[in-house]
């Protein structure tokens, strides 16, 4: 018979994988079930973008050298911030974001700065007028402004740019195959005359309206990727001969990725072959824009420098259409790590991640590359013990090398207390890092091994990370609270008649009982366990033996002031009887501003703990 009330549990269960099934005494319990697998993805609607597009080799490329090449120096940048990266945005940036994220790009060190799309704006056009009429823009920072191939946006754009004194002009018309044919409806002469004609159009109203000013041409063949490679060389040629550049003057010839479609060695062939082929090249500074639909933006614009562009556009954090632009900040910290110096500052990441994220309203990911809030962080307890290692060794190096930390975090402003956080995965020198680093106390390594057993209880209990508080708590209440079974009272030393041992006197409150304890040996610590094992535990067939001791000052840290010692030793109960070691060894841990005191409340913590364990049974 079903139970009153859960008919329609059965249904659901029926009806649901996985959501309840009912037990035999009638009770509702959750059983998970294997769903069927998904069915198989509609791969034949798609096709190998290189079963229609050829990189043909010849006597100007007879071979790719791109991949024998190495970086060695940084790109000329460019950054698109406030005019690719703001048309991306779900709300774009008024005036005052535009105008923060400007001033920060300066102080970054960029010096050619896309600011707008003055003819497709009035908020382009006035924050444009704006930083030129207020003398915002440093004498060798260049402006670039961006125009369609169309005799109004032209003229727009160039009283938009009036009274500046360097100004790149952007023109750009699409040239890809599939736009031709599905977009514009027209033929490889439509689509280079129009580009022709809007290049000459610049350059006449240049020479007419534009005198005192630098000015540069910029030309784009968008979509790029997707040109035949013979079009774009015969498009960007033409563009050479109209706007006649020298080597003094060059003539910006850049090739988008605007949509990624193939891996980047496709890209970085693409760079190599019209590097190889295009008229006047020492005339020409070769650009690259790429995007990132396949997730290998970064990868793109490298291998694209190491194939011979000259210059990379992109945006802070990857911003932009779709997927996004190739990210500045990356590419410029790969370089910085590689021992090249980037030629911009990121030395305050932190406020270059909150300028973004206010002027665009997007959140840096938790696992951005080099900015995310969680790079630099270590959970894996192997990686924390290898990080710990690392940074104790780097100290008398002069080369950075820690295991896995490629960039020393405090020469982005990063710093290294969020390094190692502990969790249910982390081990033991991740804690023993947190430990000395937040509150200047350093364990041996078989005590770290210990205590690190108290700390994984609680993270799989509680299946959630553990502060520096919550460890530094469960290390108080393991070793330092406890005063049961027993406590020290107080104590006196003082010297044998031969002086060669140590005497002492202690009062200990054992089991509820409180004993004189009188002891002798070759130290405080010896003295205070033969006291102990002659006055509490040898009368009841126990003994305590002492395997380890250490002693370090606590260091200087953000929690303590470092001025008392830390004492650990480590003790194992024995019987009487037979000598036979009873349960394992605990290690109990002291502080105190007085060595002496301790290590006698270490041995106290470490019978504390042998007691605790359950397994050695010290008092009857």
């Amino acid at each position: 018979s079903v139970p009153k009330g859960t008919f329609g549990l059965r249904v659901a269960a029926q009806c649901v994988p996985g959501l309840v099934e009912m037990n035999g005494d009638g009770k509702v319990a959750k059983k998970p079930r294997i769903e069927e697998c998904l069915p198989r993805m509609n791969v034949e609607k798609y096709r190998s973008f290189q079963t229609w597009y050829q990189i043909p080799f010849d006597d100007k490329w007879p071979k790719r050298s791109w991949p024998e090449k190495r970086i060695s120096k940084a790109p000329r940048w460019c950054t698109v911030d406030l005019r690719d990266g703001n048309q991306a945005l779900i709300n774009p940036m008024n005036h005052e974001k535009k105008l923060r994220l400007f001033l920060h790009l300066l102080k970054l060190g960029y010096k050619e700065i896309e600011v707008g799309f003055p003819a497709a704006s009035q908020t382009d056009f006035d924050f444009i007028r704006y930083v030129i009429d207020e003398g915002l823009i440093p004498d060798d920072v260049w402006i670039q402004v961006l125009t369609q191939c169309r005799e109004p946006l032209i003229l727009r754009t160039i009283e938009g740019v009036k009274g500046a004194k360097n100004v790149v002009i952007h023109v750009y018309n699409s040239t890809s195959e599939l736009q031709r044919r599905v977009v514009f409806k027209k033929d490889r002469e439509d689509i280079k005359n129009l580009a022709l004609e809007s290049v000459r159009l610049v350059k006449k109203l240049v020479d007419e309206r534009m005198k005192g000013t630098n000015v540069r041409l910029e030309y784009s063949p968008e979509s790029f990727t997707g040109t035949e490679l013979d079009f774009a060389l015969d498009v960007c040629n033409g563009v050479v001969e109209v706007w006649e550049p020298t080597p003094e003057q060059q003539v910006i010839l850049n090739l988008p990725g605007t949509v990624e479609m193939a891996t980047p060695n496709v890209y970085a062939d693409q760079i190599e072959w019209m590097c190889a082929h295009i008229a006047k090249r020492d005339s020409v500074c070769i650009s690259v824009h790429p995007h990132n639909d396949r997730g290998t933006g970064i990868a793109a614009a490298e291998l694209a420098m190491m194939a011979g562009a000259d210059r990379v556009e992109g945006c802070l954090f990857g911003n932009g259409e779709r997927t996004g632009n190739v990210c500045l900040v990356t590419l410029a910290l790969n370089l910085f790590t590689q021992g090249i110096d980037p030629e911009v500052s990121y030395v305050e990441l932190e406020e270059t991640i909150k300028v973004a994220e206010h002027c665009t309203e997007l959140k840096v990911p938790e696992r951005y590359p080099w900015a995310g809030s969680l790079v630099y962080t270590a959970f894996s307890g192997s990686h924390q013990d290898a990080i710990k290692k690392g940074l104790e060794a780097i100290k008398t190096a002069q080369v950075w090398e820690v295991p896995y930390l490629p960039i020393d975090p405090q020469d982005i402003g990063r710093h290294y207390e969020a390094i190692i956080r502990v969790n249910s995965q982390s081990g033991k020198g991740g804690i023993a890092y947190i430990l000395e680093q937040e509150y200047g106390i350093a364990l041996p390594k078989e005590c770290q091994a210990e205590f690190a057993q108290v700390v994984q209880k609680i993270s799989d209990k509680t299946s959630k990370e553990i502060s520096a508080q919550q460890i530094y708590d469960a290390f108080t209440q393991t070793y330092l609270d406890p005063q049961e079974p027993m406590a020290l009272l107080d104590y006196e030393l003082s010297n044998s008649s031969t002086a060669e041992e140590v005497v002492l006197k202690a009062r200990v409150r054992a089991a509820g009982k409180e004993h004189q304890v009188n002891g002798q040996g070759n130290g405080p610590v010896s003295a205070f366990v033969a006291g102990l094992n002659n006055t509490v535990f040898l009368p009841q067939g126990m003994a305590v033996h002492l395997s380890d001791y250490h002693s370090e000052a606590r260091s200087h840290c953000r929690n303590a002031e470092g001025s008392e010692a830390v004492a650990s030793v480590r003790c194992q109960a024995v019987a009487k009887k037979d000598q036979m070691k009873t349960g394992k060894p605990r290690f109990g841990v002291g502080l105190h501003r007085n060595t002496n005191t301790a290590v006698l409340k270490a041995v106290i913590s470490a019978i504390n703990c042998l007691c605790a364990a359950g397994d050695a049974k010290l008092f009857a």
